[in-house]
Formats: C-alpha cells, structure tokens, sequence
C-alpha cells in the first residue's frame, strides 16, 4: 500500500510543461496541471482534515468513500488526483508507435491486432458522453478497454488500471476546442506511452 503523509501534495510532472509540444501545448499544461490538477489536491486536504480520512493513503481514500454520496467531495477530489496522476505518466514525448512485444503480444491475444485495440480504445473515448475516462486495463488476465464517467476509475471494480485518456474539456479544449477525435488520434500516435502500460502488468 502506497501510503501518503497528509497533506496530500500536487506531484511533479514527469517531464517538462512543454515537452508535449505541439499534441499538447504548454498552455494546456499550464492549465490542466497547473490549475486543474493543483485545485483536486487543495479541495481533497480541506476537506479531509481533522477527519478519519486524514492520514490515509488516496488509494485508501478512494476505496473508503467510493459510492457514498455523503462523501462524494471527498471521493471526487481523492479520484481525480489519482487519475491526473496517472493520465500524466500514460503520455511521454516521442510516444506511440508499435508497443512493446510483451503487451503488443496480449494486445494481439484479446483483440486480434495493436491497431483493433487502439481504434476500440479511440471509439470508446469518441462514445463517453460529457466528462469522462477511458482506460486499458486487466481485468485478471484479460486486457480490456473501459471508459468511466467523471472522477470515477477502474480501482474501485477490481480492474488494475494500464494506461489512460483525459476525455474531459479541460485535456484538450485550449488545443482542439471540441474536436475530440483530433486529441484523441494525435495522443494515441504520438503521446502514448505504452512502455508505462508494461510496467503496470504483474
């Protein structure tokens, strides 16, 4: 168990603001991160302190307040940290192309091809209506897409989490405005990083 000192704390991108230039720009990094992702972090400790939920772990915060509407601030906050978190690890300069052997081999395995895969991942995140998630996950030792809506993820169903997209406006508008698909293709080309997926499989 990954277990956090509260305050919880805004962690650091794993590359530069502009180093997903011109897929995502410096300015949406700005925002996204710098706003978006900051906000979750200061929202979850103001409403967590002085509570039970105070020195927990996000993961543990997650599991605890999952599906309870009287927590749902706290679910919200906890979720989308953990989530921006990830999103931002399953993107890297350079990304895309052909997967490594090892997941293009369970890709192959459950989907038939890298690029039957890709355009199940893409239609999911074109078909989540409104503000969402789309996600490559295990689902025991079966690799499946999901998409889930808002804050909500793969860790409170029992799914292990791969890699993810940002299907809300905040992830692509400044670059794309409503062009989803545009975002969408120019993510899973030349962002995705497939290499982080390997590593998340036991």
């Amino acid at each position: 168990m990954n277990q956090q000192v509260s305050p919880h704390t805004l962690p650091a991108l794993p590359y530069a603001d502009n180093a997903l230039d011109p897929v995502i720009t410096a300015s949406t990094i700005g925002f996204h991160y710098g706003k978006h992702h900051r906000a979750y972090v200061d929202n979850l400790n103001r409403h967590i302190a002085g509570t039970e939920y105070a020195d927990m772990s996000l993961e543990d915060i997650i599991r605890a307040t999952s599906g309870k509407a009287d927590k749902a601030g706290i679910f919200n906050n906890a979720a989308q940290i953990w989530n921006h978190t990830f999103y931002w690890k399953s993107l890297r300069p350079g990304g895309g192309g052909e997967p490594p052997a090892a997941l293009k081999e369970k890709m192959e395995a459950e989907f038939g091809s890298v690029n039957t895969c890709k355009t199940v991942f893409s239609a999911a995140a074109l078909t989540q209506f409104g503000s969402g998630w789309t996600w490559l996950v295990l689902d025991g030792e079966s690799l499946k897409v999901v998409k889930t809506a808002n804050a909500d993820l793969p860790l409170t169903t029992g799914l292990k989490p791969l890699l993810t997209l940002d299907v809300w406006e905040h992830a692509y508008y400044l670059d794309y405005q409503n062009r989803r698909p545009d975002y969408v293709k120019a993510v899973l080309e030349k962002l995705i990083n497939w290499d982080f997926a390997l590593e998340n499989i036991p």
